[in-house]
């Protein structure tokens, strides 16, 4: 029997990774910018909070040192697309075949080593949960009440319009870049140091893919970035809930699970494209397109 007073906990520390990895890329995405790169930037994040934690022996300073490194592997990303006008697609794709390798490379020296556990906070979970909770609304509020987010998206909307008006474009999309490399960053830490407690290559695990296919899910809104996070989220944790009871379901199957789930939403996702006008609606005028200034 399932108990629901430690599922509901389990969901919501199962569904961070993904839902800071998610918040970050629907900035990114909402100034216009189609970043593939998420995996790679959580797997960098994952391994530079950890080796931070495992040396200072302060998990926080574990995510701080995550932020930076998911931050400055996303200025990768700005330099090719921002500066070089990379296509965002390939420069993405490479972003993250780079992190995965980095982190592949400099993290053999880490197995083994078992990372500090985060203290627990209000409930039980940990304060980096909560504060993943709390960037739901300040980014809502953000994208939806200031003036600088209002120019974000008005970036991701129509950057030529944007231009012309005299806004930096591509300052505005190198900003939301970084955030969202730092956020990436966060996430893959929180797999490393709060989830796992130790080192392994490839731990990330897909989990920035099914990011990325949370914000089109979420059509490009943070409450649906949220719910869409608490949904993979859970699928995680029941498969592993159906493992630890012994259901009579095999291991491979369930553990293919959240992946299934992110097929089927982008498969009802198309579907609901190709058979309903509003559909696209969510997704940004000028998403993945290069800012050619004419002036």
């Amino acid at each position: 029997m399932i108990d629901l007073t430690t599922l509901i906990p389990m969901l919501m520390a199962a569904s961070t990774p993904i839902l800071f990895a998610a918040l970050g890329e629907l900035v990114v995405e909402r100034a216009g910018v189609l970043n593939l790169g998420v995996e790679g930037m959580m797997i960098v994040g994952a391994l530079a909070g950890f080796a931070t934690a495992v040396a200072t022996g302060n998990p926080y300073l574990g995510f701080v040192a995550a932020a930076v490194a998911g931050a400055a592997v996303s200025m990768v990303f700005a330099l090719l697309t921002q500066v070089l006008l990379a296509n965002q697609v390939a420069s993405g794709l490479a972003l993250t075949m780079f992190g995965l390798g980095l982190a592949a490379l400099f993290g053999k020296a880490y197995e083994g080593i078992k990372a500090p556990a985060v203290g627990p906070g209000p409930l039980g979970l940990n304060w980096i949960v909560w504060l993943g909770l709390a960037s739901v609304p300040a980014i809502w509020w953000f994208l939806n009440r200031t003036r600088p987010g209002l120019i974000l998206r008005g970036v991701g909307e129509n950057h030529d319009a944007a231009h012309g008006l005299g806004h930096p474009v591509r300052r505005f999309r190198t900003g939301a870049i970084a955030f969202g490399g730092a956020m990436a960053g966060i996430g893959g830490a929180f797999i490393s140091i709060a989830i796992v407690l130790q080192w392994t290559e490839g731990m990330t695990a897909g989990a920035g893919w099914i990011a990325l296919a949370i914000v089109v899910f979420s059509n490009w809104t943070a409450p649906g970035v949220l719910a869409g996070a608490w949904l993979f989220g859970g699928v995680t944790v029941l498969q592993l809930r159906l493992q630890a009871a012994g259901v009579a379901v095999p291991v491979q199957l369930l553990s293919m699970a959240p992946y299934l789930a992110t097929i089927l939403v982008l498969v009802l996702i198309s579907a609901r494209q190709k058979f309903s006008r509003r559909a696209g609606l969510g997704a940004p005028g000028s998403l993945g397109q290069n800012f050619h200034a004419l002036r």
